[in-house]
């Protein structure tokens, strides 16, 4: 839409419309004492088109941007390819918009669109049922705990301190003004959250188990056995995946006894684009399909017994629930899950997982390499999948000032969120990193 400003004369006529002398007196019913006043704003001097473009573009190059610089950062956002196919078909007009349809009959191309993403995520899950995306990931797992209670009315979570820094504190902003009780649980020395912890803190009040794999640190999770003990106490396992490409070679959630499988779809196709927007996926088992929340398209026939897609269980505050809703998520990421969709079908499940390997491949070669830099070491010894921790013989802020120096986004240092990670740094790599950035970034360690 084109910004086309108001001229003096159509500002007069519809201050004379309304009876009125000018603008200023507009906000007449503001007291003075609570107006700003111009001066104090300190706006500078107003800009032309050319030169505010000029402005722009210097702010914008003082951005660190994956264009120039290497990216080993990972923690939740990842740097892969994206093929050009995506942003040409979401750029058509019928699905530039991240709205859910309320006129479905006539949104069949939206409707089917989302389906087809539904249906890529119980087959990337192993989960039954699938609803129309989420926020993010973040959100995605704090609506499954908040499920979990309305399946089993219990109030306590075991919830490992191996998940997502942010995943935890939404879902702890989530449920403030409930009398939910989330018990933090610790990983063991090899990274993995302490399975016998698990067992030791499970209550009849205890509703769910949330774990990630893999978890924050990048440590893959052992997670099959505790399906027994929890299904036993009849508590839920909830399972996150920060990075879903990561789904191509590991065994789904599903297969393992997850009971709802959440997680952030940014990787299939996203840009990182400075924090968004991202696309969560939600995942359950068909007897918990009505507390799912969210938006669900399905399959029907119309009339004539043709083949039409439908919003179906649509239990919103806006509709028929009220109160009783399972959540007041309004907006899906339409447009988000529509390029992640676009993402998996290109590929096919051959090239997701030939993605995927190759991803694990080039993490494996840089975590070797790495391992034999002087006074650097690896901090856990087990199976990853694109990231892992690095251990640095000086603070990290020093190692990655250094690397920026060389334009080199180094990692997430892990001290912020892990006090006992003291010098570590998480450290990524994606199929969009070469051998070459890798081996300029264990030279530079090297000589440090």
């Amino acid at each position: 839409m084109r910004y086309i400003p108001h001229t003096e004369q159509d500002i007069k006529l519809m201050l004379a419309e309304i009876g009125v002398q000018n603008i200023d007196a507009l906000f007449d019913s503001i007291p003075d004492s609570l107006r700003l006043g111009d001066t104090l704003l300190g706006l500078p001097e107003s800009l032309s088109e050319s030169e505010l473009t000029e402005y722009l573009k210097r702010l914008q190059n003082k951005n660190a941007t994956a264009e120039d610089y290497s990216v080993f950062l990972g923690a939740g956002a990842y740097h892969h390819f994206s093929p050009v196919l995506i942003d040409s078909l979401i750029s058509r007009g019928e699905f530039a918009t991240s709205y859910t349809p309320y006129q479905p009959e006539v949104s069949q191309g939206t409707l089917q669109a989302i389906y087809e993403f539904q249906t890529m995520i119980c087959l990337l899950t192993g989960m039954e049922v699938a609803n129309a995306s989420m926020y993010d990931g973040a959100s995605a797992l704090a609506e499954a705990v908040v499920m979990s209670n309305r399946v089993n009315r219990r109030t306590e979570f075991l919830v490992s301190r191996a998940v997502h820094p942010e995943y935890r504190k939404v879902t702890e902003t989530y449920t403030r003004g409930s009398n939910f009780s989330l018990k933090e649980i610790p990983f063991n020395d090899k990274g993995k959250t302490d399975l016998s912890t698990i067992a030791g803190n499970l209550t009849e009040n205890t509703s769910a188990v949330v774990l990630q794999s893999p978890n924050f640190l990048g440590t893959i999770e052992e997670y099959a056995s505790l399906k027994e003990t929890l299904s036993e106490n009849g508590t839920l396992m909830i399972v996150a995946v920060a990075e879903a490409l990561s789904l191509g070679i590991l065994q789904p959630p599903g297969t393992h006894g997850a009971d709802i499988v959440v997680g952030e779809g940014q990787s299939l196709g996203l840009p990182v684009s400075f924090g968004g927007p991202y696309v969560g996926f939600f995942a359950t088992r068909e007897k918990f399909l009505r507390q799912m929340p969210g938006r669900l398209a399905g399959e029907t026939v119309d009339q004539n017994g043709k083949r039409a897609y439908v919003l179906t269980l649509s239990t919103r505050e806006q509709h028929i629930r009220r109160e009783r809703a399972t959540s007041n998520i309004c907006t899906n990421q339409g447009l988000c899950a529509l390029a992640t969709a676009i993402f998996m079908s290109t590929l096919g499940k051959q090239g997701f997982r030939e993605l995927a390997l190759l991803n694990l491949r080039k993490a494996d070669y840089l975590k070797n390499r790495l391992a034999h830099v002087p006074d650097f070491n690896i901090r856990f010894s087990t199976d990853t999948f694109n990231e892992f921790v690095l251990e640095c013989p000086r603070p990290v802020e020093e190692v990655l000032n250094a690397l920026k120096q060389e334009r080199i986004i180094g990692g997430y240092p892990l001290e912020s969120c892990y006090p006992d990670l003291k010098n570590c740094l998480l450290i990524c790599v994606t199929d969009l990193n070469s051998r070459e950035e890798m081996e300029r970034l264990a030279e530079i360690l090297e000589a440090m």
